[in-house]
């Protein structure tokens, strides 16, 4: 094989080589490419996405709410058992006074 034949079968080769190479990438891009469609549903699921994200964010804040009025709730009736705990001792006790004086009288 002498120089030209050596130059015309590596051109055919490289030739070749890039033809294969070009058809290769057209296929994979032909068949993944993005149609319309999934570009619709893509945009159909992020907005669902950013809804149900805006819900939950609702529900949290609702909730941080709930918790919030429920601790004070809570913290009142606290108070207010305590305050007719107290009420229920002095009026025992007292009872109990007049009892004690009551019998001590007669």
């Amino acid at each position: 094989m002498n120089r030209t034949e050596f130059v015309i079968v590596t051109a055919i080769v490289l030739t070749l080589a890039f033809a294969l190479g070009w058809f290769a990438n057209w296929l994979v891009h032909r068949f993944t490419r993005v149609t319309q469609a999934d570009l619709g549903e893509l945009e159909r699921m992020a907005h669902a996405l950013h809804e149900a994200e805006e819900t939950r964010d609702q529900a949290i804040a609702y909730i941080h709410h709930r918790d919030d009025e429920t601790t004070r709730e809570i913290a009142q009736l606290q108070a207010e058992l305590r305050a007719a705990m107290d009420g229920l001792r002095d009026s025992r006790h007292e009872a109990e006074t007049l009892r004690q004086q009551l019998h001590g009288r007669a």
